[in-house]
């Protein structure tokens, strides 16, 4: 991670993230990895372990475009699992931090975390800068965030690109929780291979 510029400015510290490859191992921590497997295969530990039981499943190709390899801005879903893709697989870049949903026992302990609550009604803390990665994503492959794991993106460098999506039907209405660096860090992440 390199930073540029001083906090106090009226312009972000831009913070350089390296790239990293996505693997099974690198994202083990966020979600999965899912790659083809042979037709007929058992479901099993590689295929995504999805949760999306409080809900109608949506199920979509997503058009973006002008998604520059820079963000500020992370969402998470407390309710779901997610599932991002590139048709075609193209190469893609997410950015990436941990769940950090409370649940109530950890709430009622003392651990001088900053503790907020979303407007969906759960508790979490906010994603810290020095947690925050970037994962590169080549070839014919999804990932499987699990729920409250805090991304941006898809980013790409082409002009436009298709991504298909699983989540819930209502997801970006009632289950998206946001933290926006520039706001609350005075952070602007760039992507760097």
């Amino acid at each position: 991670m390199e930073m540029q510029g001083r906090p106090g400015e009226s312009k972000p510290m831009v913070v350089k993230l390296k790239a990293i490859e996505v693997t099974p191992e690198s994202f083990q921590e966020y979600g999965q990895v899912i790659e083809a497997s042979p037709d007929g295969e058992e479901f099993g530990p590689k295929d995504a372990q999805l949760d999306l039981n409080k809900g109608i499943p949506r199920f979509y190709l997503m058009h973006l475009q002008d998604q520059p390899l820079e963000f500020s801005i992370t969402t998470h879903h407390a309710s779901v699992t997610q599932c991002l893709g590139s048709i075609g697989g193209d190469v893609w870049y997410i950015g990436i931090a941990k769940p950090s949903i409370m649940d109530s026992e950890e709430i009622s302990s003392d651990n001088g975390k900053i503790l907020m609550q979303s407007h969906c009604g759960h508790f979490y803390v906010p994603p810290a800068v020095d947690d925050v990665r970037v994962f590169r994503i080549s070839g014919l492959k999804f990932l499987k965030l699990n729920r409250g794991t805090w991304h941006a993106g898809p980013l790409f460098k082409a002009e436009a690109m298709d991504f298909y999506n699983l989540e819930l039907s209502n997801t970006n209405v009632v289950d998206r929780t946001t933290h926006d660096f520039i706001k609350e860090n005075g952070v602007l992440f760039s992507v760097h291979e």
